[in-house]
């Protein structure tokens, strides 16, 4: 079984999908839509079985695109939305999604709010106890700078499953110190890490032999057994977005990361996220 675990798909339809940003600070808005169905093509293309659908920051907190695509392809796609961390109804919301709507998890970015610590602020207690209660897997978008805060919710809530994108953001060249506090996370045995944007944080070409050595910190910190895989947008808006290709995610899982194992390949690419999503 081959997972996605981070796909954005979105639509410009407003009102009922509407477009703007859920970002302090964010300008960047799509012109044009990047769809499920654009999604679901490349998928049967190169033999991808789930993907996790994830709200991007520029389709505002109104996930209803993300739902309305699970609900049309229940067998394919798996949803997770975004919630205001700094609205005093995200626990109601959080319910709501979930219970009313049909997605399964969340995406946060504290990163977004370097002045605070968002995601423990007391208002937010409300939101973790409705998560936790929900069972529902929360992914992370942050670097090291942020990682007490997860580390604090984590050992709170150890029942719920939490995901860091896009490696922890390492950076090339950065001394390992600044980075240790996200091979630290691996401790809690609730903490999961995704293997994506390798391209993004490298400065060489494929196989971006430069991220090599973190890839290794990582992968001997975390285990295959907690590493899913994932790749960013459908279609042309990957390479359209300085992103590989789908082909060429998966060419880099399977042929361009020597120090994975045949079988530490097959849980990153879908044997663990099976078992967090219960796919089948």
């Amino acid at each position: 079984m081959i997972v996605d675990t981070h796909v954005h798909v979105w639509e410009i339809d407003p009102p009922r999908y509407p477009v703007g940003p859920t970002a302090p600070g964010w300008k960047s808005l799509p012109d044009e839509p990047g769809t499920a169905d654009e999604l679901l093509a490349e998928m049967d293309q190169c033999g991808v079985d789930w993907s996790v659908l994830v709200q991007t920051s520029w389709s505002t907190w109104d996930n209803g695109y993300i739902a309305d695509s699970v609900a049309r392809f229940p067998r394919r796609f798996i949803g997770h939305g975004l919630l205001d961390p700094q609205d005093p109804k995200n626990a109601d919301l959080a319910r709501y999604w979930v219970k009313e709507r049909g997605l399964v998890g969340f995406r946060f970015h504290p990163n977004y709010y370097p002045e605070e610590k968002i995601l423990l602020t007391p208002q937010n207690q409300a939101l973790w106890e409705e998560i936790a209660a929900l069972g529902a897997v929360i992914q992370f978008h942050l670097d090291a700078r942020f990682a007490d805060q997860v580390d604090q919710i984590a050992r709170q809530y150890r029942g719920v499953t939490f995901i860091l994108d896009h490696l922890g953001y390492p950076k090339v060249g950065e001394e390992l110190p600044l980075f240790q506090p996200i091979l630290d996370l691996a401790k809690n045995e609730n903490v999961f890490l995704k293997l994506s944007d390798v391209k993004g944080r490298s400065k060489q070409a494929f196989p971006f032999a430069d991220m090599h050595p973190y890839l290794v910190l990582l992968t001997k910190a975390f285990g295959a057994r907690r590493m899913v895989w994932g790749t960013g947008y459908p279609g042309h808006h990957r390479v359209k977005h300085n992103w590989l290709s789908l082909q060429d995610e998966l060419r880099l899982v399977r042929e361009g990361l020597p120090f994975l194992s045949a079988a530490e390949i097959d849980r990153i690419l879908g044997g663990t996220a099976a078992q967090i999503w219960n796919l089948r």
